[in-house]
């Protein structure tokens, strides 16, 4: 299972090598609430490829959990998650990217990203699903499913367990 990991992660890094687009200089809007206090639409700009299957599925999760996701495609996106302050360690196949600059890197699934907005986090760039986890939101497959960590990513590089998904039911 560990060589199966690092060949996906080898496999990510290569599609996503290369690209010297740096991406929009700002993301798009992010709405948590409105000025009465009541649940607002999320909208999260998701950079992906144009003919990646599970990319597209991960932005149907998102769409059937009320989440705003409003694409852009790139050929590469090594450099949309440079400037983001993602590391090749913790990549995956698309970013998500809110309003506030916060980083959605992979199949993260959407109650996290709500929650992890709904707090505060000062010294965080953002959550990662590194590789493309078996079962994940968008990565479902004939009902198998992997265990697996939400990464919280931290401003100085590191990275730190934000929740751990035992079962696909804690999606």
């Amino acid at each position: 299972m560990k060589l199966t990991l690092i060949a996906a992660m080898l496999a990510a890094t290569a599609l996503l090598a290369g690209c010297n687009d740096a991406g929009p200089a700002k993301p798009e809007t992010t709405a948590l609430s409105d000025s009465a206090g009541n649940a607002a639409a999320l909208t999260l700009t998701v950079y992906k490829t144009p003919s990646c299957g599970c990319c597209k599925k991960w932005v149907s999760h998102l769409e059937q959990q009320g989440v705003v996701a409003q694409t852009k495609d790139y050929d590469d996106l090594s450099g949309i998650k440079e400037r983001y302050g993602i590391t090749p360690q913790y990549y995956s196949c698309h970013t998500a990217v809110s309003e506030q600059g916060y980083a959605f890197e992979g199949h993260i699934p959407a109650k996290y990203i709500r929650k992890f907005l709904a707090e505060s986090h000062p010294d965080a760039i953002g959550l990662s699903v590194p590789a493309m986890p078996l079962g994940s939101p968008g990565m479902e497959v004939e009902g198998r499913f992997m265990p697996y960590d939400i990464l919280l990513l931290h401003k100085d590089g590191s990275a730190s367990v934000y929740a751990h998904i035992s079962d696909a039911a804690m999606q």
